[in-house]
């Protein structure tokens, strides 16, 4: 999350800028308003996906689980090397989905040390469910804020 509510102004960057040569202004001035943008779409999924008794997390798992329908179940570390969560997290996150109903997890066939995790049925109600309000948070937020933020400051 990005906390600073009052970007610097075009006057303080340009005495950072007289003070650092490694400053490009145009360069900071634009980063700061992504990662400002940025932050406030992320407060808004947060909020939406609480509302659905959901968290971040465990919205991209289900969506990491669906999208790619040629595979039946995905292990943990498939899992993990497409998600930036520490192991101990996806743990607690799994078992919460799996206590949910909206995944399983099972032995995996070919190796009894690795699981197989697969999205149910329940799951993918789910999912399909949050996409269209997900879809509209985003759409919205980028229709009024994105272009008006780049323009001012």
């Amino acid at each position: 999350m990005f906390f600073l509510k009052d970007l610097p102004s075009d006057r303080m960057l340009s005495a950072y800028a007289a003070q650092f040569d490694e400053m490009d202004t145009a360069a900071t001035k634009d980063a700061l308003h992504m990662m400002r943008n940025a932050s406030l779409l992320l407060r808004e999924l947060e909020a939406y996906f609480r509302s659905q008794q959901l968290s971040q997390t465990r919205f991209l798992i289900l969506i990491i689980l669906d999208r790619e329908p040629e595979r039946d179940a995905m292990s943990a570390k498939d899992i993990l090397q497409r998600l930036d969560v520490s192991k101990p997290v996806l743990t607690t996150t799994l078992q919460s989905l799996s206590k949910a109903g909206f995944i399983t997890i099972d032995k995996a066939e070919r190796d009894s040390r690795s699981l197989d995790i697969r999205l149910t049925s329940q799951g993918k109600h789910k999912l399909k469910s949050l996409l269209p309000g997900y879809f509209s948070i985003i759409a919205t937020f980028m229709r009024t804020n994105s272009s008006k933020d780049l323009d001012s400051g």
